[in-house]
């Protein structure tokens, strides 16, 4: 490997601002801040979403219908189209 080319690896901690959960993780990012977190002074980011907000995996996500949207517009708008009526 080439000398003096290659980014700093080390310990940062990461902080998620939407579920305020701390989590340390090895990085290359670069940050001026810093953190005291469990004794030990490391490199500060924060974030604004990671997998501890996130809806995908908190399973906090919103619901489709399970029928599809072909179905839910016929719910929806189908007395429009309604065939059976008698139009005489």
């Amino acid at each position: 490997m080439k000398p003096a080319i290659h980014p700093d690896y080390r310990q940062v901690v990461f902080h998620d601002l939407g579920a305020d959960h701390y989590f340390v993780i090895g990085s290359t990012i670069r940050t001026d801040r810093t953190v005291d977190y469990q004794g030990q002074v490391y490199p500060y980011v924060t974030l604004d979403i990671s997998s501890h907000s996130h809806p995908f995996y908190t399973g906090k996500q919103k619901e489709f219908a399970k029928e599809g949207s072909a179905a839910r517009f016929k719910q929806r708008f189908g007395r429009f189209f309604d065939q059976s009526k008698d139009k005489s």
